[in-house]
């Protein structure tokens, strides 16, 4: 996709998708066949249910319908949210990620992974899990020292509050 399309693309969809209060994370374009795919990915703070994406594809697609923004030939709109393992681009992203397991790249070369305890504007407060029987440590990371940081699947994790209340 065009810079100038995606450009395009935000000016007109980004407004349509904050009135509904979310995020405009990414849009993406891409030709399957003769078909081409638009892809919206949206967000919040609360994240996203089935109703309030259902309610901004339908916002979206009478926008598209509308405007001249994806030319003349056939496309497919699909809206989302990021997934379970999404990359972490944005301070609202590190916000979002709080109490979750993150896998970081640090630009002192090395992979840590941590949950995050707290976010403030120069990074985040985590928490290293203890290994075989060891106490967890925490650990400050400056956003200047993480070059990548992606969410983590935990399929056996303990809810905390609840082992907290027992």
């Amino acid at each position: 996709m065009s810079t100038t399309q995606s450009e395009r693309l935000r000016e007109l969809l980004e407004p349509l998708v904050s009135s509904q209060g979310l995020d405009l994370e990414e849009i993406e374009v891409d030709s399957v066949g003769r078909k081409r795919v638009l892809r919206v990915v949206v967000d919040s703070d609360t994240g996203a249910d089935l109703d309030q994406i259902a309610d901004v594809s339908r916002a979206l697609s009478a926008k598209l319908d509308e405007s001249d923004a994806m030319g003349e030939g056939e496309y497919t709109l699909e809206v989302g949210t990021p997934g379970a393992e999404r990359l972490l681009t944005e301070h609202r992203h590190y916000v979002r990620a709080t109490d979750r397991l993150v896998r970081f790249q640090l630009a002192e070369g090395g992979e840590l992974v941590a949950r995050i305890l707290k976010v403030d504007d120069d990074g985040v407060d985590t928490e290293i899990p203890g290994v075989k029987g060891r106490k967890p440590t925490a650990r400050r990371l400056a956003f200047d020292d993480i070059v990548r940081a992606r969410v983590q699947v935990e399929f056996s994790r303990k809810d905390s509050k609840k082992e907290e209340e027992a």
